[in-house]
């Protein structure tokens, strides 16, 4: 296999191999176009996430700014929000599901190097896969470390740092990031806390 057939394949590679680093460069190009539109493009800006993200659902808004590492390796479902400063490492692949919410400042990883200086000096590195389930919400400067898989129905609190698997129905948050309750239907007539609605549409 040559560095691009590694990488895609979650084994150890070197980055600057076999037309990664010209991959890498033609993305930053996109990304930095996206990141500089002004706000009334809103067209232009769809189309372009679309093209920059391998796939994409309906109802996609991604707030500059944005940084990805290829953005060919994200699929996102339908009605996919990200707020600014969206960090997303896709040297493997990362798939969103339908309703999902990123707060501001969410970074997700796949991208990692060995433990060991000898072998991380060595150059090479390594990406493991990331899957975020429907209807997640992901809190304000918040990570998301390489090989994790949340649940539907989650809610990552502001300031986690995901380094394991989150059941369906979670509340999860911390550092290390921990499932502190699941989400009932109690739940349902809250908005914040223990503030209820004051509206009947939300059902």
């Amino acid at each position: 296999m040559n560095q691009r057939e590694r990488m895609l394949s979650e084994l150890p590679y070197k980055a600057w191999e076999d037309g990664l680093e010209e991959e890498r460069k033609e993305s930053r190009k996109r990304v930095h176009r996206y990141n500089n539109l002004p706000p009334e493009a809103e067209k232009e800006k769809d189309a372009l996430i679309r093209e920059i993200f391998g796939k994409t659902g309906e109802n996609i808004f991604v707030e500059a700014p944005f940084r990805c590492d290829y953005g060919t390796h994200i699929e996102a479902g339908n009605n996919f929000y990200a707020n600014f400063n969206c960090v997303i490492l896709d040297v493997a692949k990362v798939t969103i599901g339908e309703n999902v919410m990123f707060a501001p400042n969410v970074a997700v990883y796949t991208a990692g190097h060995p433990v060991h200086p000898d072998s991380r000096n060595s150059g090479y590195e390594y990406g493991i896969g990331v899957t975020i389930g429907d209807n997640v919400w992901v809190g304000g400067n918040s990570v998301i470390n390489p090989g994790v898989h949340i649940g539907n129905n989650v809610v990552i609190g502001s300031g986690s740092v995901v380094t394991k698997d989150i059941p369906d129905n979670a509340i999860a948050v911390g550092n290390p990031c921990r499932v502190i309750r699941y989400i009932t239907e109690e739940d349902r007539k809250y908005y914040f806390k223990d503030r209820e609605f004051d509206v009947d549409d939300y059902r």
